[in-house]
């Protein structure tokens, strides 16, 4: 992980040169911040990145996202802070996930902290928990269905639904680790506490966990869960929204921080 870190920075470096941008926040979004790598996970970097003044005084709508290739199991994207802004009004659930990554490459200016301060006026548990709920229902159809199935793909159906479990109960923005909803949400003498730390175990430890036999305890929490939030996602709260003044005054803040 040390050398990864010394890697990113340096590709974040030069998407700064080529892009002539400043990257305000960068954090690790994938498997590595759910806490269930594989040896062979790739590294899923995410920033939020301003350019200069002049680029946002146009009448022509650009491109404003920054997207490179995967290489050497490096992938990185990166969205402009003022789309960054309009999704973040809209409880947009991956940017709340970025700004509370485990994992931060790179935070040199007061802008990601600022949009932190501001998480909870944005955070709708309608919306993220119908995002978690539909993430959820197209992994578990897409590969739990059948008598064998593509056991490592149990994770990403456990975690979104747990996380809207989380939703229900805290009514707050879930962690991104597997292991912190685990251990908060499942009781640790339950027979399905264990089947999930033998399964991560087994992940983190580098098997591949391809196609086995299904874990039918497992499917019926799933269906279980899955049927639970179909029905009560709709009555849930959606987010008191901060108004678009203060959103544009932090946008005009964070270019007078970066540029001047």
């Amino acid at each position: 992980m040390s050398d990864y870190r010394s890697t990113i920075r340096t590709e974040l470096q030069h998407i700064e040169q080529q892009e002539g941008v400043r990257i305000l926040y960068a954090c690790e979004s994938g498997s590595r911040a759910w806490g269930f790598p594989s040896r062979d996970s790739d590294y899923d970097v995410r920033f939020i990145y301003v350019r200069p003044v002049s680029w946002y005084l146009s009448v022509f709508e650009k491109r404003d996202v920054i997207e490179k290739p995967i290489h050497d199991l490096l992938d990185l994207s990166g969205w402009d802070l003022r789309k960054a802004l309009y999704l973040f009004r809209k409880s947009n659930p991956p940017l709340l996930e970025w700004l509370q990554s485990p994992i931060r490459y790179y935070e040199e200016y007061s802008v990601a902290e600022q949009i932190r301060s501001l998480s909870p006026l944005t955070f709708s548990p309608k919306s993220c928990t119908y995002h978690y709920l539909n993430m959820a229902k197209g992994n578990y159809r897409q590969y739990l269905q059948g008598d064998r199935v593509k056991i490592k793909k149990y994770f990403y159906v456990l975690r979104p639904l747990l996380a809207c479990t989380w939703i229900e109960s805290r009514n707050s923005m879930p962690p991104m680790e597997f292991g912190a909803l685990v251990d908060a949400l499942i009781p640790k003498e339950s027979e399905l506490y264990g089947v999930l730390q033998l399964l991560l175990s087994r992940k983190k430890a580098g098997e591949e966990l391809d196609y086995e036999p299904k874990l039918t305890p497992l499917n019926e929490f799933l269906e279980e869960r899955i049927a639970h939030f179909e029905q009560t996602a709709a009555a849930m709260d959606d987010a008191i929204l901060p108004g678009q003044e203060q959103l544009d005054k932090l946008f005009r803040s964070a270019l007078q921080e970066v540029w001047g």
